[in-house]
């Protein structure tokens, strides 16, 4: 029963950071399509407004692999403690 609660507390605890990486994650790469916008010269912004430019790249973020790799956020600490449970027993 012990290992039950362990591992719900553990799954919340990780969902918790998960969602806080993610939420990060995006920040960080909607603020650097915001900067990439501004440097961009006047042709290429007369083309496209700053709002599309980054739905555009928040688009291509949201099917890449940087994404996918905040999901480690759940494999590496279950293989850590799932290794530790194995030697210690």
């Amino acid at each position: 029963m012990q290992f039950v609660r362990f591992a719900v507390v553990g799954f919340v605890l990780l969902t918790v950071i998960y969602v806080l990486i993610s939420i990060y994650s995006r920040s960080v790469r909607r603020e650097r399509l915001e900067d990439d916008w501004a440097e961009l010269d006047e042709e290429a912004r007369a083309g496209q407004s700053r709002d599309d430019f980054v739905d555009a790249g928040m688009a291509a973020y949201q099917s890449g692999f940087r994404r996918k790799l905040i999901l480690l956020v759940y494999v590496i600490p279950t293989i850590a403690v799932a290794t530790l449970i194995y030697v210690i027993n």
